[in-house]
């Protein structure tokens, strides 16, 4: 599935042992996949540490409301890293090709959902790109 998360401007807790530490708030989205569609719960975050090269580790909490009426809860955690200049153009909001850095994450979901109960059992991995006002998350089952 593809779920696209319209984000809110990142907000500073300064600086920790490890790096730089970001929450940033989901305001809204849309999600698509094989039998699932719906949209991404206002509220969502997503704590990232910035670590001293400008990598990113990804910390995200959040829910999905299906059409059909269900919700799932969304925990994935992941990296996103590239060459400087290329980080300095994903922090200034320029459009960047996904493939000239890397972002992975991997996905676990939880729903309390008979119709998409086998959710609760599967691992999905995912590739990321920037878009201009959030993320899109290309998530996979691992088989």
């Amino acid at each position: 599935m593809t779920i696209r998360v319209d984000v809110n401007a990142p907000v500073s807790f300064g600086r920790f042992p490890l790096g730089e530490r970001k929450l940033i708030t989901f305001d809204s989205g849309t999600f698509e996949g094989p039998d699932l569609r719906g949209t991404v719960a206002k509220g969502g975050v997503d704590w990232q540490l910035v670590m001293p090269d400008g990598t990113l580790e990804i910390r995200a909490h959040y829910a999905l409301h299906t059409d059909d009426g269900d919700s799932i809860e969304v925990v994935s955690e992941g990296v996103r890293t590239a060459p400087p200049e290329v980080m300095e153009r994903l922090a200034a909001g320029e459009h960047v090709d996904a493939s000239e850095y890397y972002f992975r994450t991997h996905i676990r979901l939880s729903t309390n959902s008979e119709r998409h109960d086998r959710l609760n059992r599967i691992l999905g991995v995912a590739w990321g790109e920037r878009t201009p006002v959030g993320v899109a998350i290309h998530a996979y089952e691992v088989l």
